[in-house]
């Protein structure tokens, strides 16, 4: 086998926010909110991970990290003994809040697994999306960070599948980030086997909708974001994020929980409303609310090869 010793790459992968309302684990949206990592073989065993920002003293740094998870995962299924690693990670995107850190965690390594092996294993983007997929367990947050842009996943017998479009140049993002968390499995332990008819029916026209809204007409992103399938469930766990989300709907703006929460998303149809909804969240929430002006990534995940420098 070819020594890896030596080879760095670099990976760069975008915050996301799944459902966006009426698209429960399928819709998602990558953002301009990036964590980025240099993943290095070296010589010798085992790994050392150096983390500067969010996580830094909290993840783990041996094997049982979700990066090395990620990149084992693929050595693993392509028949390749992983290397000692040095990871050199810089992260920005908040654990548990909704905007897919766990995903880009797992996109981290499954990236960096693709580019250490570059000439040796090829990976396309339909790999890419399994090998991810069978870590996450569900595609709507993988998939945006891999593609970009907006992205409707599903599922087949054949694995994972996911369509990447592109999102109308009006639209501009608002992320809400509070200073506490909720857990995703509590989250979605508080969702009903089943829903009533009519809400399934509303979901199903307010998430077509979405697509065109995203797409051509984002005028009507606030009526297209209505959702009765996960966001009045999950209430109870985030009364702040809930309390957050009508005030703002009542004046208009479209707001819904990012992912399984406690973040708030606000897609604005241009970004003088945007700043309008920022406004309002700082004028009316008792709750502390970090405001994030993102825009709409849409390269997702890359993976360059990065130079090591030499030493003496």
């Amino acid at each position: 086998m070819t020594s890896l010793v030596g080879r760095s790459v670099v990976v760069r992968v975008p915050a996301t926010s799944a459902n966006l309302g009426p698209g429960f684990d399928t819709l998602g949206l990558a953002l301009s909110h990036y964590d980025e990592l240099v993943v290095t073989a070296v010589e010798g065993s085992g790994v050392t991970i150096d983390v500067t920002g969010v996580g830094a003293g909290i993840v783990a740094t041996d094997e049982s990290n979700l990066v090395i998870q990620a990149i084992q995962h693929c050595f693993t299924h392509f028949g390749q003994t992983m290397p000692a690693l040095h990871v050199a990670a810089t992260n920005v995107i908040p654990h548990g809040g909704g905007l897919g850190s766990s995903a880009a965690a797992i996109v981290s390594g499954v990236m960096a697994a693709k580019g250490l092996l570059a000439g040796i294993v090829e990976m396309d983007a339909a790999t890419l999306l399994v090998l991810a997929t069978e870590l996450e367990g569900h595609p709507d947050n993988v998939a945006p960070a891999l593609l970009g842009g907006l992205t409707i996943a599903w599922t087949t017998d054949s694995g994972p599948q996911a369509k990447k479009l592109m999102v109308h140049r009006g639209v501009s993002p608002l992320v809400l980030v509070p200073d506490f968390r909720v857990s995703t499995a509590h989250a979605r332990s508080l969702q009903p086997d089943a829903v009533p008819y009519a809400d399934a029916v509303y979901n199903v026209s307010r998430a077509a909708l979405l697509i065109a809204a995203l797409t051509q007409s984002p005028e009507v992103l606030l009526e297209a974001t209505g959702d009765r399938l996960h966001q009045d469930y999950r209430a109870a766990a985030m009364p702040q994020t809930t309390e957050l989300i009508r005030m703002l709907r009542s004046h208009g703006h479209a707001a819904v929980v990012s992912g399984a929460g406690p973040s708030v998303l606000v897609l604005a149809d241009d970004p003088a409303r945007r700043l309008e909804a920022a406004a309002l969240v700082q004028e009316h929430s008792a709750t502390p609310w970090e405001c994030l002006l993102l825009a709409v990534d849409f390269k997702g995940a890359t993976v360059n090869e990065h130079q090591v420098e030499a030493t003496a």
